[in-house]
């Protein structure tokens, strides 16, 4: 096949594989040539080689040596995969590369290494794992008409300003959540206003503010638990949920308030059933995603809240608007969230 003549300023990969995706759309090469202001044969030629190599990418030019040589490169991968963490331009002073921070992305880059955000994620110990295995196999049997039956509950903490800062990883795709790839994230509760709700599918259960004095002993307790979520707005929406759907289940995390004898009791009091749900995992309950649409729909109002009465006042009305179709998806992928914690064997998942 001719190539273009040499006298031709090289096309960027970026540039060929819009020119790509254009002609894929089902564009001509005319209309290509058009748009992207480039010869008839050097669009031509892009095209022809697409589809006989499958790739864009520039092949080497003859003029300049690489600026890593190939033991530079695997030094390199190794050092960045022992100190995942360690900026580029810090690893390449490490190694005395006098190379930029680019070339040390792009060469990565071609061996699959992406330096990256690392994703937040509960802390997990050894019977945290056990705990997330066992909870797989339990339910690893349900189908999705039986997910649908199952109440799903949990507590989330709302506050003004939120802390969005992140750390970068390298890693490959398919070391996105590999214990030394994430950021682990202790439990703790700087936040202005605590909520508690329910969700089924089809439906947005209540949203309750909860109200609780704070400081030493004044804190969600059992009593206040009972008081304000299961008296007054789950024990309404439980026996609404029975009647329209049959027996139904109910989920909450391990709390201590959730957890408690007086809290169990009542349960069996009320005869409700409780979906098996293992510590330090908010991967395994559909609402938790709910919870970020929330805190993202609040975060990006056009008139952010500027107080506590403003911030629960916009929290009503958010959980009003919120389409129930971003609540039914996360219930419908519960099969794949108990396929994810086997194949992580108790692990970190993508949930």
């Amino acid at each position: 096949m001719p190539q273009p003549k040499s006298s031709r300023r090289q096309v960027s990969s970026e540039k060929k594989n819009q020119i790509i995706g254009f002609l894929e759309a089902g564009k001509s090469i005319a209309q290509a040539t058009e748009r992207f202001n480039l010869g008839n044969s050097t669009i031509r030629y892009i095209w022809n080689r697409y589809k006989i190599t499958g790739s864009a990418e520039n092949r080497p030019c003859s003029g300049h040596p690489p600026k890593l040589t190939p033991a530079n490169k695997r030094h390199l991968i190794r050092t960045a995969r022992k100190q995942c963490r360690t900026p580029l331009g810090e690893i390449g002073n490490q190694l005395g590369l006098n190379v930029s921070e680019t070339t040390i992305r792009a060469a990565l880059k071609h061996e699959g290494y992406h330096h990256c955000v690392a994703r937040k994620v509960p802390y997990l110990r050894k019977h945290h794992r056990l705990g997330r295995m066992s909870w797989a196999q339990l339910y690893k049997h349900l189908t999705r008409a039986q997910w649908r039956k199952v109440i799903w509950s949990d507590e989330c903490y709302i506050w003004l300003d939120d802390n969005r800062s992140r750390i970068f990883v390298t890693r490959r795709a398919d070391e996105e959540y590999l214990d030394e790839c994430v950021v682990q994230v202790f439990k703790q509760s700087p936040v202005r206003v605590m909520i508690w709700g329910c969700i089924m599918e089809g439906r947005k259960g209540p949203l309750v503010v909860l109200e609780y004095p704070g400081g030493k002993g004044g804190g969600m307790n059992t009593k206040r638990y009972r008081e304000q979520v299961l008296n007054a707005a789950l024990l309404p929406f439980y026996k609404e949920m029975t009647k329209a759907h049959g027996p139904v289940h109910f989920q909450q995390d391990n709390a201590s308030c959730h957890t408690s004898k007086s809290t169990k009791k009542w349960f069996e009091d009320h005869h409700i059933p409780l979906l098996y749900h293992p510590a330090n995992s908010p991967d395994l309950s559909p609402i938790e995603p709910v919870w970020n649409e929330l805190k993202k729909i609040i975060r990006n109002l056009e008139r952010r809240p500027t107080s506590a009465d403003e911030l629960i006042t916009a929290i009503h009305n958010v959980w009003e608007e919120l389409d129930v179709a971003n609540v039914d998806k996360h219930i419908h992928g519960m099969p794949d969230r108990v396929e994810a914690i086997l194949r992580a064997r108790g692990g970190h998942t993508r949930f």
